[in-house]
């Protein structure tokens, strides 16, 4: 459902229809249809996620309290984000992580400007969850970019096949079986996720 000025419009696309929007109109498009979770390519394409199901939505819950609670107790300076948080990357493109950390030194170099619907930064800590709906190889797309657009870590998590992709800036990408936990590494000092709380759901 794509919200107009005055009324509701329903919006059904082909899969080979796309539609490319510039930044200016992409944030007006967000502002209009908070119910949606949109984003927006490096060219400009359009792109709407649907709602999650209930399992990855209590995975989701679940990360992000873990994080919070390492941000709280560890004391490290530095924003935390869930998924409705949206980042201007330097290549153009409006992404949204299921959960993502800043660090202080990032965030002071963003755009102050208050007009700014999303925060003009890419984030030091990235996770992409995968629900049952999602292909993989667009997330590991996805993990791609936000590497090149300088993430230091990221988390490809794929609850379904217990699987976890590792990017680090470095280039490496580790694809790990069955983890029982991922370390924070450098990036996030002392935080460690218990991949049973991820996987049990």
């Amino acid at each position: 459902m794509v919200q107009t000025a005055n009324m509701p419009l329903g919006l059904m696309l082909s899969p080979q229809i796309r539609l490319y929007v510039s930044l200016d109109d992409f944030a007006e498009l967000a502002q209009l249809n908070r119910e949606l979770l949109l984003e927006r390519s490096a060219i400009g394409e359009l792109i709407v996620n649907p709602p999650t199901g209930w399992e990855s939505s209590q995975r989701n819950s679940t990360l992000n309290g873990l994080l919070f609670a390492w941000w709280r107790e560890a004391g490290q300076p530095g924003h935390l984000f869930e998924s409705s948080g949206g980042f201007i990357l330097p290549n153009g493109a409006v992404r949204s992580p299921d959960a993502s950390w800043v660090s202080d030194a990032r965030w002071a170099t963003r755009d102050p400007d208050p007009s700014t619907a999303f925060a003009t930064v890419c984030p030091d800590f990235v996770v992409e969850l995968r629900s049952a709906s999602d292909r993989l190889s667009p997330l590991q797309e996805k993990m791609v970019e936000y590497r090149a657009n300088g993430v230091q870590l990221g988390w490809l998590l794929d609850p379904q096949n217990r699987r976890v992709e590792i990017y680090r800036a470095n280039g490496d990408v580790d694809r790990l079986e069955s983890p029982e936990q991922l370390s924070g590494e450098a990036v996030l000092p002392g935080f460690c996720l218990p991949l049973s709380w991820i996987w049990s759901v």
